[in-house]
């Protein structure tokens, strides 16, 4: 059984890889993004916070309640808080039911914490349920110039036989950085994303097998293994 390359950045990277250690399967981080943390003011008054990624979790604001997408961030976000987390346990269409299920219009406006041209379609449904969004970018990913070295070090010694791709920004960023001749030995490796969207990003290349996780949570896609 060949390595697993794990694409996502930090922090997320080195949780992955402890998620797989604890299931036995050996792994490489070699992150396709950089993550810079941004610090915007941000406003007075919210009656809740709403994040769609852990790297947001710098900029929580305190005293009001945060929706988190999923249970990882949900986690993240209880260890520097001590206001109540709620989780959509899934993904954005989820945290969008969930606050408008919790929340009410009425009550003031919502606080959404996203990156850089990231949360707008969720910014727009809950307008779309009478909700007042406030969106603030607090972080932005940053592509490498080339392929990460010992990811294609990894690949050309048919160590790795499997890849996780958990966005379509890190997906977008692989094909594109990823030199021709490494397509012999791409072609015998499975690809491992959480949503059909990551799948379309990264279809351009041979791989041996593109499968999608059930539900877009890392917990979907450690199965996928």
């Amino acid at each position: 059984m060949g390595a697993v390359l794990i694409t996502r950045p930090e922090p997320g990277a080195s949780d992955t890889a402890a998620r797989l250690a604890s299931l036995g399967y050996a792994s490489i981080i070699a992150p396709f993004l950089q993550i810079e943390q941004l610090h915007p003011r941000l406003p007075r008054r919210a009656q809740a916070c709403l994040i769609t990624s852990a790297n947001a979790i710098h900029c929580l604001p305190s005293g009001i309640p945060i929706f988190a997408v999923g249970d990882a961030t949900a986690a993240r976000a209880r260890a520097v808080t001590s206001f109540p987390v709620h989780s959509a346990a899934a993904d954005a269409t989820a945290l969008a039911a969930l606050v408008a299920l919790t929340c009410a219009p009425a009550q003031g406006p919502l606080l959404l914490l996203s990156g850089h041209r990231q949360g707008l379609t969720l910014a727009a449904e809950l307008r779309m349920h009478g909700f007042q969004v406030t969106r603030r970018t607090v972080y932005r990913a940053i592509s490498p110039r080339i392929f990460p070295p010992n990811a294609a070090q990894a690949i050309r010694a048919h160590i790795v036989d499997r890849v996780l791709f958990f966005s379509p920004e890190t997906a977008r960023a692989f094909v594109r950085l990823a030199p021709v001749s490494l397509r012999p030995e791409l072609s015998q490796i499975k690809a491992l994303t959480l949503s059909p969207a990551i799948s379309r990003a990264v279809a351009d290349l041979p791989w041996r097998s593109i499968t999608t996780a059930e539900h877009p949570t890392q917990e979907m896609l450690m199965r996928l293994l």
